[in-house]
């Protein structure tokens, strides 16, 4: 890799990625309080997701696909490989980022639908490109990964990132009288809940209530 490269820099960049997300994710909790954004940070989401993690590294036990290189450079890249927690973190967040602006956000429309469909395409588009194809392209091209690795962690944090969104989104909304539904009513209404004023305003504003905060 050349370090003067514009390039290499943006690669490197984005697969520092994950620190920058979680400090994102602490500024928008605090900020908006919004039970979404809880949920896929810190309730059941993200942190479990690397917590899983760690727990197949432990249980199966592969190493890297060049430790020896790796460890040589200053000790980079110890550890366990498979899956690639890498690959598993940012395949959990794209994929409840997309689910999460394909059920519950709503896009401003231009009018046209073809424009509107256009524009939400080109959105989930970027979204799986930068987060996959540029960042765990750059792990592999490093030698930190082998290609079935990094596959196994995408899946993995696709598959955790759609069974999250459905438990804690699609059905507490679709189905109120469930556990699920009820669960989250207990999140919300509680004592500590009501004080830390959390709220889902994705289940009364289409765009979370940013608009009707706006008009006030």
């Amino acid at each position: 890799d050349d370090d003067s490269s514009l390039l290499s820099l943006g690669l490197a960049l984005v697969t520092l990625s994950p620190i920058l997300l979680m400090v994102s994710y602490a500024s928008l909790a605090v900020q908006t309080r919004e039970y979404v954004i809880i949920v896929m940070w810190a309730w059941a989401g993200q942190f479990a997701c690397e917590a899983f993690s760690w727990l197949m590294k432990q249980a199966v036990k592969e190493h890297r696909s060049s430790a020896l290189q790796l460890q040589a450079l200053s000790g980079v890249g110890n550890g366990y490989g498979f899956p690639s927690s890498h690959s598993q973190y940012m395949g959990y967040f794209a994929t409840f980022l997309i689910c999460h602006l394909y059920f519950q956000h709503q896009f401003g429309t231009t009018g046209y639908t073809f424009l509107d469909f256009a524009w939400r395409l080109v959105v989930y588009s970027a979204i799986v490109i930068l987060y996959f194809t540029c960042s765990n392209l750059r792990r592999y091209a490093l030698g930190y990964h082998n290609a079935h690795q990094i596959l196994w962690g995408f899946d993995i944090g696709v598959l955790f990132a759609i069974i999250l969104f459905v438990v804690s989104q699609i059905l507490p909304q679709r189905q109120p009288s469930t556990i699920f539904g009820k669960f989250e009513m207990f999140l919300l209404v509680n004592p500590v809940s009501t004080w830390l004023q959390i709220r889902d305003g994705w289940d009364v504003w289409t765009d979370g209530g940013r608009e009707h905060e706006w008009l006030q």
